[in-house]
């Protein structure tokens, strides 16, 4: 974990970090993918796993009052079960099977975003199985590689909540999700002491995001936003199928 190369990639991830928790969730998607580029996907998460709490600290107290709580609480009953699948499975899955799964996973929402012929249609409503059904996938990509925005994001976008409570319950949600691995990934030996001062240096760019985050989900329109991001994320992804398929 030195060079300019894991530097530079490790800091643009927990930017993205940080802006995940300022209310911009598909940028969350994209940290991991960044550092697998230079070291082990599970490392990689394992890494970020403090910045990602650390950060959500700050983006919990900026959204404080813009929280729709039956979602989140729909939500809690899928990312526990979603963790614990994530657990059981975390030793029979191989670094490059976590890069075209992550792959895969990032290009699949995309994509879908892309071809979407309908970005504005009318609200439905928050329905407790399909909730219970995405969060459970979102909390095990999420478990795997930090990954769990894009089955979020199935099941909340057609709510059409508003932009600031979308981004707030998001916040609380995903805050809630990364508590839950601190002890699987501490079992699993994801949680290294050796690398708690790159993580430290990592929290400075990611809490500096958080503030950036949450006043460009206040400004940029949100079909705007989201199409520079799906686009990051696409190529991203395409990468990292690419890397997996060679090696195996």
């Amino acid at each position: 974990m030195e060079g300019f190369a894991f530097w530079a990639l490790a800091g643009l991830a927990a930017f993205c970090v940080g802006l995940s928790k300022g209310g911009a969730p598909a940028f969350g998607v994209l940290a991991v993918p960044l550092m697998s580029l230079v070291i082990s996907p599970l490392t990689a998460a394992g890494l970020l796993l403090p910045v990602f709490i650390f950060s959500d600290i700050f983006g919990v107290w900026a959204y404080r009052s813009q929280i729709n709580w039956r979602v989140v609480r729909i939500a809690v009953v899928g990312i526990v079960l979603g963790t614990l699948i994530g657990w059981s499975t975390a030793r029979i899955v191989s670094d490059d099977h976590v890069r075209i799964l992550i792959g895969v996973i990032g290009a699949v929402f995309a994509v879908t975003f892309i071809l979407r012929s309908d970005p504005e249609g009318p609200a439905r409503p928050a329905p407790v199985g399909r909730g219970v059904f995405w969060t459970t996938v979102a909390g095990f990509t999420s478990f795997v590689s930090h990954a769990g925005a894009p089955p979020w994001q199935v099941w909340t976008l057609p709510q059409r909540m508003p932009k600031l409570v979308f981004a707030g319950t998001t916040t609380m949600t995903f805050a809630i999700m990364n508590l839950l691995k601190v002890v699987p990934y501490y079992h699993l030996g994801q949680l290294q002491l050796h690398s708690l001062k790159v993580t430290a240096i990592l929290c400075v760019p990611a809490v500096i995001a958080v503030f950036v985050g949450y006043q460009i989900v206040r400004i940029v329109p949100t079909r705007v936003f989201y199409a520079a991001v799906t686009w990051m994320l696409l190529g991203v992804s395409i990468k990292l199928i690419w890397d997996g398929v060679s090696a195996l």
